[in-house]
């Protein structure tokens, strides 16, 4: 009897156990909230902006305490919008004079500048192919004359077209040289003319400060042998840059021009003084003067900045994040979310800017746009919107659209 005991016990532990370890403690386990549905994104609402072209290139910086304006050309004064004691900014006109056979002179220079520097590269070009083909045949007869195939006199007959081909390049391009710096001449002597003059004969201050002396009278002429003006700008600052011929017909005199100076720790807004017309013959590189704001702390002559140019501006335009628009061969797209669900949307594009580009068709004021998560959707894919920072990359299946909420090994049909 005893033993029988002893055995039911036994049975009775062995029973307990397997119980136990098939769940037994089952329901202590929570269950799994099932995941949101959808794809989790992060929108935005499109509307219309002003965007820029923007365009930044290096220079220094260099110190300037007094500007005197010189017109070396008479002209009457048509207008007159500042007088002498005014405070003045840089950028602002002071008058306008009267410079219209001065200024067709100045763009005829210039377009004659510019069809003596085409000339000359057009033929250098043309004289580098003669010259390589009259060495090259000087060689091949040479290479024929060891074999039999050719004779003394045919290579004598080819060296000679060779130095007559390099004579002649050498005499034409003197000559075109000699008519390119004489139209550059030109353009430098109406440069300086016209230095802080604007294409309609207005007359910009280079810098601010005080303008301590004025000899422009409305209805007068003013004389090319005294300053116009004089502006007093102590501890005046400009920044002096180079900039290519791609560049330099999209900026005037009087233009706003972002700088940063990174040693100084310093950013602000400048004004362009000048710019030349004519580029260095080395570099081929055309400079613009920019004044800075008077009175800028911790800016040294001598240091690097740093200068944007805004160019190529539209305005009331649909402006959207760039790592929104999504390329794919060039098809250019877009989602949108309508109803709880991803829309695809074609855009064509046109300027773009600092993170944003501008899209001309494609879009509408109002719309939510995707600008987060838009790499894992397809075209009527449901989704979640969801606070920034929400929104990340799936863990799997993401060529499908799969939605970021589920974990790899998670069925999304559950």
């Amino acid at each position: 009897m005893t033993r029988n005991k002893i055995l039911a016990a036994l049975l009775a532990a062995a029973l307990a156990l397997s119980l136990a370890a098939c769940g037994g403690g089952t329901d202590e386990t929570p269950e799994e909230e099932p995941a949101a549905a959808g794809v989790a994104v992060q929108v935005e609402t499109i509307g219309a902006d002003t965007i820029y072209t923007e365009n930044t290139v290096s220079g220094q910086l260099t110190a300037e305490e007094q500007s005197t304006i010189m017109v070396a050309v008479s002209a009457k004064c048509t207008a007159v919008y500042a007088e002498a004691g005014d405070e003045v900014k840089a950028g602002e006109t002071l008058c306008t004079l009267d410079l219209g056979s001065t200024l067709s002179s100045y763009n005829a220079a210039g377009i004659s500048y510019r069809s003596a520097v085409q000339s000359y590269n057009d033929q250098s070009a043309v004289f580098e192919k003669q010259i390589a083909l009259a060495e090259k045949n000087v060689r091949d007869l040479k290479e024929l004359f060891e074999i039999g195939a050719a004779s003394q006199m045919e290579i004598d007959q080819a060296e000679l077209q060779l130095q007559s081909a390099v004579a002649q390049r050498n005499s034409t391009l003197s000559q075109l040289e000699a008519g390119m710096q004489n139209a550059l001449s030109n353009v430098e002597q109406l440069d300086t003319v016209l230095e802080n003059v604007d294409a309609r004969g207005n007359v910009v201050a280079p810098i601010s400060g005080t303008l301590v002396t004025m000899n422009a009278a409305e209805g007068s002429f003013i004389s090319n042998t005294m300053p116009l003006a004089v502006i007093d700008g102590a501890e005046q600052m400009k920044a002096v840059v180079q900039v290519s011929e791609a560049l330099v017909p999209k900026l005037s005199a009087g233009d706003n021009a972002s700088v940063s100076v990174s040693a100084a720790n310093r950013s602000f807004e400048a004004v362009i003084r000048s710019v030349e017309r004519a580029a260095n013959m080395q570099t081929r590189l055309y400079t613009v003067t920019l004044s800075l704001p008077s009175g800028t702390d911790g800016l040294l002559a001598g240091m690097f900045a740093d200068v944007t140019f805004h160019t190529d501006v539209s305005e009331n335009t649909i402006v959207v994040p760039t790592e929104a628009v999504l390329t794919r061969g060039e098809t250019q797209y877009v989602f949108v979310v309508e109803d709880g669900a991803a829309k695809y949307v074609e855009v064509t594009t046109g300027l773009t800017g600092n993170g944003v580009t501008e899209v001309l068709t494609g879009l509408e004021s109002g719309q939510m746009l995707v600008t987060v998560g838009q790499a894992y959707l397809s075209d009527g894919d449901p989704v979640r919107i969801v606070p920034g920072g929400d929104a990340s990359a799936p863990a799997a299946d993401t060529e499908a659209g799969g939605d970021p909420a589920f974990e790899d090994g998670e069925d999304q049909g559950e």
